[in-house]
C-alpha cells in the first residue's frame, strides 16, 4: 500500500496550477461534499476519521469544529495557520508551495461543515514565494467557480484572503495570531473565552494548522475507515516529518504516525552523516524537550511521546551529532526564546532573558558555580506561568537539556 497521500502528487510539474492539480483528482471533494453531504455528515466524518491537529497541540480537527455554535447571529470565521514559525519546521511551506489548491480544497470543505463565509491563511512574514503563490491559487479557484458567490451552483458561498505576518514567532499562538489579524500587536489572549466562541472580531472562529486542512479532502473522498489504516485508532492518517541536521538526507518524509524515530533517522534519512555518532534528537521542534540517543525507539505519535516526557508538536526531528556541544545547542534555544518573547508576561520576559544572559556567560568561559541551578530555576518558574504555550515552549526544552546533559553542562563550569 502506498501510504504517501499529501505528497504523492509532488513530482507531477506545475502541480501548483488548478488545471494541472484537477488532472490529478483535485476538487474532486469539494464537489462530493457540497453536493452529496449534509455539513453535519462532513463534521461527522472527520471526527470518525480522528484526524488531530498537526500544528502542535493535536486537538482532534472534528472537535474542535463541533465546538463553534451555530445559533448565533454573528458570522463565523476560519484562520489557517500558515506561520510555522517554529525552529526546524518547514513542512507546511512545501506542502503550500507544492500544493496550494490541496489547502485551499480543505479549507472550502472545513468552512462548509461549519457554515463559514470567510477564511484567512496568516502566512509567516518572511514566505514571500508562498504567499505569491498561493495568492495566485485563490484567484485561479475564483475564475473556476470554487470561491466567491453560489460555488459549484450550490448555493455556499466562501472568500478566502492571504494574510502576511510580520515574522513573530509568537503570531503561531491562535489567539496572538487573531490580534494580529485584527491589526493590533501579537499578544496572546486571557482563554477562556475560547477562539471557538469568541475568536475574530469576538466571532465564532476555527484555527487550523495547514497539515490538518490538507488533509480533508482525502478523508472526504475515502472516508474515516480509510484514513485510519493510515495512521492509529485514536490518531488518523499519515505525519509529514520534517528531519534536518546531521542526517545524510534532510528533508520531509511522509509516513504513518507510529513510525519509529530510529526508522526515520536511519532508514528514510539516511542515518548519521559522515559517520558520525548520535548524541540527541529533538523530535518535535525547538519546543519539544529534547531525547538521548538511548531514547530513539519511541513511536512517533502524540501519546508515546508524551509518555517519554517530550512531545510531537510539529513533527520537525532535529538530529544533533556526538560532536555538538550541548552547550551551543542550549544557547540556540535561550537565544531564539529570548528574542521572541512577546513581553507580555513577566515570567516568560523576565526568565528568557536572564537564561539567555547565563547561557551566553558559560559560552564566553565566564560561568559560576550555580549557573546550571539557575538555569533550572527560571525555567521552573516560567512552566506554566504564561498566558500561552511559549512560556511551556521554552522552559520544557531548557529542563530536559539540563537534566539530561548536566554532566556536559558541568564542565563549562569553574572548578574548585
Amino acid at each position: 500500500m502506498d501510504e504517501k497521500v499529501l505528497t504523492r502528487h509532488f513530482g507531477v510539474e506545475g502541480l501548483f496550477r488548478i488545471d494541472v492539480y484537477r488532472g490529478q483528482g483535485g476538487y474532486r471533494a469539494v464537489e462530493t461534499a457540497l453536493k452529496r453531504m449534509t455539513p453535519a455528515a462532513v463534521l461527522d466524518e472527520v471526527k470518525r476519521a480522528s484526524l488531530r491537529g498537526r500544528g502542535g497541540a493535536g486537538f482532534p480537527a472534528g472537535v474542535k469544529w463541533g465546538f463553534v455554535p451555530q445559533n448565533v447571529p454573528k458570522p463565523r470565521y476560519l484562520c489557517v495557520n500558515a506561520d510555522e514559525g517554529e525552529p526546524g519546521t518547514f513542512k507546511d511551506r512545501y506542502l503550500m508551495n507544492h500544493n496550494p489548491h490541496l489547502l485551499l480544497e480543505g479549507t472550502i470543505i472545513a468552512s462548509y461543515a461549519v457554515g463559514i463565509h470567510a477564511a484567512f491563511i496568516y502566512v509567516r512574514g518572511e514566505y514571500e514565494a508562498v504567499a505569491l503563490r498561493l495568492e495566485g491559487a485563490i484567484a485561479e479557484a475564483y475564475r473556476n467557480g470554487y470561491l466567491g458567490k453560489n460555488i459549484l451552483g450550490t448555493g455556499f458561498d466562501l472568500d478566502v484572503a492571504v494574510h502576511r505576518g510580520a515574522g513573530a514567532y509568537i503570531c503561531g499562538e491562535e489567539t496572538a495570531l487573531l490580534e494580529s489579524l485584527e491589526g493590533k500587536r501579537g499578544h496572546p489572549r486571557l482563554k477562556p473565552p475560547f477562539p471557538a466562541s469568541v475568536g475574530l472580531f469576538q466571532c465564532p472562529t476555527v484555527i487550523n494548522n495547514v497539515e490538518t486542512l490538507s488533509n480533508i479532502p482525502f478523508i472526504v473522498q475515502n472516508g474515516a475507515g480509510w484514513f485510519l489504516k493510515r495512521g492509529l485508532p485514536k490518531d488518523g492518517g499519515t505525519r509529514i516529518f520534517g528531519v534536518s541536521g546531521m542526517v545524510k538526507k534532510p528533508g520531509i518524509y511522509e509516513l504513518p504516525l507510529g513510525t519509529k524515530l530510529r526508522t526515520i533517522i536511519f532508514d528514510h534519512a539516511g542515518g548519521m552523516k559522515e559517520g558520525k555518532q548520535l548524541k540527541a534528537v529533538i523530535p518535535g521542534g525547538m519546543s519539544a524537550p529534547i531525547l538521548t540517543a538511548d531514547e530513539i525507539d519511541l513511536p512517533m505519535d502524540f501519546d508515546s511521546l508524551a509518555g517519554a516526557g517530550s512531545m510531537l508538536g510539529s513533527a520537525a526531528v532535529i538530529v544533533i551529532d556526538r560532536e555538538t556541544s550541548i552547550l551551543d545547542v542550549l544557547k540556540a534555544v535561550a537565544k531564539f526564546y529570548s528574542h521572541e518573547s512577546c513581553g507580555q508576561c513577566t515570567p516568560c520576559r523576565i526568565g528568557t532573558a536572564w537564561i539567555n544572559k547565563i547561557v551566553k556567560r558559560l559560552a564566553r568561559g565566564e560561568g559560576e558555580q550555580d549557573d546550571i541551578d539557575a538555569i533550572v530555576r527560571l525555567a521552573t518558574n516560567i512552566k506554566g506561568k504564561t498566558l500561552c504555550p511559549l512560556g511551556d515552549a521554552a522552559a520544557l526544552p531548557i529542563l530536559s537539556i539540563c537534566q539530561k546533559f548536566r554532566r556536559e553542562l558541568e564542565g563549562y563550569l569553574p572548578h574548585a
